[in-house]
């Protein structure tokens, strides 16, 4: 690729370089899990040719009218694609962008191709900032991109040197410095610019875009008003961090569980509840103050807790035991049956913080008093059973065999599921007929929907008003954060059921994960990880205005601990220095400006007035032997423009033999010779002779 007289090191370091950005941009966006298989697939094929063909693997020579017909076909596809395969015209585009980068992949050859490359790892990277709101992954893939951007460029600026045309050997180009100057100063800029438009602008302001373009596959599901046996275990495969919780009381680690859906109705493969009216809680001033018929009826404990929701996850908020105080900045909440509450959707999916006062009561602890029993309608519902094989009946008598009371039949439940049965993540290889049923009979293992569905089930049968609860379970507590982190991995499902004289009591049927603990150094790793979720959290999406008034009054308080000056009295602190910052500062910038500026453009402004002055000394007849030196030198540079340089390894005589065009040649020996008398002969006459040579080439 280029032309074929680069030096192969240059061309390789170049192409291996634009193909570093291309990968990391490419890979920023994959991290995201915002790209779909076929997106994905197009473009790694794309970077995989490039790579083969960079290295000399394979060849690959598409004439420019195939690349333009199958650019074509693809257009023709793309309202295909969009009404009839992905259904959605973003999902399309993006599938079109892919293809249309992956054929630039395999096509691109000369510098202009190479442009289109760095611009489309260029709008990977941009695109990446969009998505990459809540993950830290992103600022590694911007430090690898901006190694290789700075590889590509600098060795860009060789390779077009070494690509130039010339009919001799190159010797080094005078204004390479002041290029490489430029070019420093040019990928300073680029990468200010790009660190304050990704790491400042695009992460504050994607909320809003990805709420009104982002698809419905971006938000984490399983904790709707539905949900299928399987969709937990689906997201339990995955490691995501989901929320981030941290204790008021400094309590560290909190072994709770963050309670979400209610489901209450079960068809023997969904769980769900019937539409009804759901209560809107007003907001006021940011705080909801809410009655908690459980308090006061057990004993039980406070609970003070932030709560962060990652941007995937729905519009569920989760808490731990009962919320008596939620501060939320929404304009107001939907409070449905069971202690559920939703955000707006227009807040839903955009990254919530919210804080709650709560109590979490010991549910066996000892009742101080019963309350109020389930009205006739609401029990009625709580035992609906669909059509059921009828072994489960029979399989829900000899558990609670010889239990006295509900809570004992519930115990036997809960203790049968947890001794006989076995915990597995594996999903089923093909749908069965009755799920429910394949598992207490069949199968014998499964994960928590089926133990919590299975418990709940058999509880109805011996006459038990039960619910399904979706939620998460408790979480790791990091230390160097301070936040519990809760995974989508931590997903779980257990089991709330009505005893009469105790309410609502909590079950948790499922067995331990035998294969939960992973390894100390993989553990630290994702530790380290979430650390900088954190940061990039705090430091980045949501370091707002407010913050940083925050954090300029801790500064204040700080410096009058430790007595240090006060910021408000800086320019009367430290001897005037303050003061006179703030009166010459605009002046000292400008300064600094200006040296900058003579540094870029120094040399230039130099030879252009040396150039004049010795025009003037010739006008006056005032030559002297340096100035040989100088008309010269304008003489090679007219050479160069026409595609000759002289070598610096040869003498002005050894140049002259070397040149092919008889014309150059008689001209260039005319040069040499005055060259020759003014310069050591110190014959003033020879300025005129070697000025009427310049004035001759600049006529060809």
């Amino acid at each position: 690729m280029g032309a074929n007289k680069v030096p192969g090191s240059i061309s390789r370091t170049f192409e291996y370089a634009l193909l570093g950005m291309l990968a990391s941009g490419f890979l920023a966006v994959l991290a995201t899990r915002q790209l779909d298989w076929p997106s994905a697939v197009l473009g790694a094929a794309g970077l995989l040719l490039r790579a083969l063909m960079t290295s000399g693997a394979v060849s690959i020579q598409l004439p420019p009218r195939v690349t333009g017909a199958l650019a074509l076909l693809y257009l023709g596809f793309f309202p295909i694609d969009w009404n009839y395969v992905s259904g959605s015209f973003l999902k399309a585009t993006i599938h079109m962008v892919f293809f249309l980068a992956a054929l630039k992949l395999v096509t691109a050859r000369g510098g202009r191709d190479f442009g289109y490359l760095k611009a489309i790892a260029g709008l990977e990277l941009v695109a990446a900032a969009v998505l990459s709101i809540g993950s830290s992954s992103f600022l590694f893939f911007v430090i690898v991109f901006l190694f290789f951007a700075i590889v590509a460029y600098t060795s860009g600026e060789v390779y077009r040197g070494a690509a130039s045309t010339a009919s001799l050997s190159r010797a080094a180009l005078p204004a390479f410095p002041r290029r490489l100057g430029w070019l420093s100063a040019f990928l300073f800029a680029g990468i200010f610019l790009m660190t304050a438009g990704m790491f400042v602008i695009l992460p504050r302001t994607a909320r809003a875009a990805m709420a009104r373009l982002g698809p419905p596959r971006m938000r984490l599901a399983g904790f709707s008003n539905s949900v299928t046996l399987g969709e937990i275990g689906k997201l339990k495969r995955n490691d995501t961090p989901v929320m981030h919780v941290r204790s008021y009381q400094n309590e560290g680690f909190l072994p709770v569980k963050w309670r979400g859906s209610v489901l209450t109705e079960f068809d023997g493969t969904r769980w769900f509840n019937p539409v009804e009216a759901q209560q809107l809680v007003r907001v006021d001033g940011g705080v909801i103050a809410l009655s908690n018929a459980v308090l006061g009826t057990r004993q039980g404990r406070n609970l003070i807790y932030q709560a962060r929701l990652s941007p995937i996850i729905s519009d569920t908020l989760f808490f731990a035991g009962n919320p008596e105080t939620i501060r939320i900045d929404v304009p107001f909440l939907r409070y449905s049956r069971g202690g559920v509450f939703r955000v707006p959707p227009r807040f839903g999916g955009r990254g919530l913080n919210y804080s709650v006062y709560g109590f979490l009561p010991d549910e066996w602890a000892e009742v101080r008093f019963t309350t109020a029993p389930l009205s006739g309608s609401f029990r009625e519902q709580l035992l609906q059973l669909p059509e059921l094989d009828p072994r489960i009946p029979k399989l829900a008598e000899e558990m609670t065999a010889g239990a006295e009371n509900d809570v004992q039949k519930a115990r036997a439940i809960e203790s049968h599921l947890r001794r006989d049965y076995s915990y597995t993540l594996d999903l089923l290889s093909t749908p069965v007929a009755d799920p429910l049923a394949y598992f207490l009979f069949e199968r014998k293992k499964g994960h928590c929907e089926y133990f919590a569905s299975s418990m709940a089930v058999l509880l109805r049968t011996v006459g038990i008003p039960s619910r399904v609860i979706t939620g998460f379970q408790s979480g790791s507590y990091n230390p160097m954060t301070g936040w519990q982190v809760v995974r989508a991995s931590d997903a779980h499902s257990w089991v709330e059921a009505w005893l009469d004289g105790r309410g609502w009591t909590t079950f948790d049927p499922t067995p331990p994960d035998p294969n939960a603990t992973g390894s100390e150094t993989m553990s630290r790793l994702s530790m380290y990880l979430d650390d900088a979720d954190q940061m990039w959290q705090d430091w980045v999406v949501s370091y707002d205005t407010d913050r940083q008034i925050a954090l300029f009054t801790r500064m204040r308080e700080s410096s009058r601990q430790f007595r240090f000056p006060s910021f408000d009295n800086l320019p009367g602190s430290f001897g005037g220095l303050g003061q006179f910052l703030t009166r010459w500062g605009a002046a000292l910038g400008g300064i600094a400006l200006a040296f900058a500026s003579w540094m870029l453009a120094g040399p230039s402004i130099q030879r252009w007035w040396q150039h004049r002055a010795h025009a003037r000394r010739v006008a006056r007849g005032q030559m002297e032997p340096s100035d040989a030196t100088i008309l010269y030198e304008r003489f090679l540079r007219l050479l160069e423009k026409r595609g000759i340089r002289k070598p610096p390894w040869l003498t002005p005589l050894e140049f002259v033999r070397v040149l092919t065009s008889p014309d150059l040649a008689a001209l260039a020996a005319e040069a040499t010779a005055a060259y020759n008398d003014l310069r050591f002969g110190g014959r003033a006459e020879a300025a005129a002779r070697l000025t009427l040579v310049i004035a001759k080439i600049e006529r060809l």
